[in-house]
């Protein structure tokens, strides 16, 4: 099938790429003729595992290929996704300009029926702006579907190959037909296609990243009082996730969501709820929790070291929002490492991955580390804010010669709190039993 992509972001890369892969012809279409130039180089902008290797077989094999010419493109395709971004606006909307802007390029280059696909996460009622902007000039065939993406950064590849279900939104069975078979081949089965009117698979994407961040902040209230109360937040947590009806995922307490679509997914779903006057008391509260919950490791920090933190030095570890991506987007490290230089703490830091998105963050206000022991070295404290896996086992002999003080402020529960104190270290986590640490 010949697909135009337009949007060469994280959404548009991967899913034009994974289309292609399945023997698909692809175009990515970016109006960053830079970036354009970059991919048709071999040089991918995100670290996501395994992209860069299908990207260029892909293009190798000539099913794969990155332009600047949007007209071009969409006259040769019959599928046409938008995968622009949609940005928080001032007051927690969506910002739609990108994909209108789209919609009427792509209009403007139609020479027959195709099928528009709105990738980028949208409100409900984006596809009918769509589709008025297309009728204003063009005046054939055409339908506008929504097929919200469900990608987990770090594992986008495989969820995009191997998905546990594809939405498609659609009030057009010839559509509905067109977008079947583009995505019959992920499937042995079609017990996995979800079909709907296209306003309610635009609710899809935002309910259901709603309630993943939901789990998340519950996550973090539970915790928060099981650090009060006495209670280990990590047996309760076991506890609760060995029901089935809860699962596990998505329920790790820590020092919250972050990244490009939890936190203004749920701004925007509350945005619209406010509008309606109706439904965002709980969408209130997965928001101020989230804020709350980096103001509460700040807390720890501040109780030891106290608010002028002149003359100190903190090691962190970890700077991506999560683990395998550079993407920095709304991290909790952001508003750590920047509330620590406001009270004149010095910074060591390190990342596998993110260190050139932090440098474009903070330059030379902070020491970027060679690896992970290196940030130690002479420092007052260690913090662990993203749990990557090298950072699961790491050699505590040398952290504690490295470190003035053998003090771990853990952000993501990675270590057993009484392993901790028997090595003799001062550990803070999140919802753990206190009772045992001496300061």
């Amino acid at each position: 099938m010949q697909i135009c992509v337009i949007g060469t972001g994280y959404v548009g890369l991967v899913a034009g790429t994974c289309l292609a892969d399945m023997g698909n012809d692809v175009v990515c279409v970016d109006t960053d003729s830079e970036k354009i130039k970059q991919l048709n180089e071999g040089l991918v902008p995100i670290y996501e595992p395994g992209l860069e290797e299908l990207i260029k077989s892909n293009v190798t094999d000539k099913r794969l290929s990155f332009s600047t010419d949007l007209e071009s493109a969409v006259k040769n395709a019959l599928v046409c996704f938008i995968a622009v971004g949609t940005p928080q606006s001032a007051d927690g909307s969506a910002d739609l300009s990108f994909v209108l802007q789209v919609a009427e390029s792509i209009a403007k280059a139609m020479n027959g029926y195709k099928v528009i696909v709105n990738k980028s996460t949208v409100p409900v009622g984006t596809a009918d702006k769509v589709v008025s902007i297309i009728k204003k000039h063009y005046s054939g065939e055409f339908d506008v579907v929504s097929n919200p993406e469900f990608l987990k950064q770090g594992a986008a590849v495989d969820d995009f190959l191997k998905p546990d279900r594809i939405v498609i939104g659609s009030n057009s069975p010839k559509a509905t037909a067109v977008m079947q078979e583009l995505y019959a081949s992920f499937f042995r089965t079609a017990s996995r296609f979800v079909i709907m009117d296209v306003k309610s698979a635009e609710m899809t994407k935002y309910a259901a990243n709603s309630f993943l961040a939901l789990k998340i902040s519950f996550a973090n209230e539970i915790a928060n009082l099981c650090e009060v109360l006495g209670a280990d937040a990590e047996m309760v947590r076991n506890g609760m996730c060995s029901d089935k009806r809860i699962g596990t995922q998505f329920f790790f307490p820590g020092l919250g969501y972050g990244g490009s679509c939890f936190p203004k997914d749920v701004k925007a779903l509350l945005k619209t709820a406010r509008d309606c006057g109706c439904g965002h008391r709980i969408l209130d509260a997965i928001n101020e929790v989230n804020k709350t919950q980096r103001v509460l490791f700040l807390n720890k920090i501040f109780n030891r070291f106290g608010t002028d933190l002149s003359g100190k030095t903190f090691a962190v570890w970890g700077l991506a929002f999560k683990p395998k991506t550079n993407d920095m987007r709304m991290a909790p490290s952001i508003t750590i490492i920047n509330e620590l230089l406001k009270r004149g703490a010095k910074i060591r830091a390190f990342d596998p991955k993110a260190i050139e998105s932090a440098y474009n963050i903070w330059g030379g206000q902070i020491y970027y580390a060679k690896n992970s022991y290196d940030t130690l070295e002479g420092a007052d404290a260690m913090l662990l804010l993203t749990e990557w896996n090298e950072f699961r086992r790491p050699d505590f002999d040398k952290m504690k010669f490295l470190l003035k003080n053998p003090i771990i402020f853990d952000g993501r529960n990675q270590y057993e709190v009484d392993r901790m104190l028997q090595r003799g270290f001062e550990y803070y986590c999140i919802g753990r039993n206190f009772k045992n640490v001496s300061v």
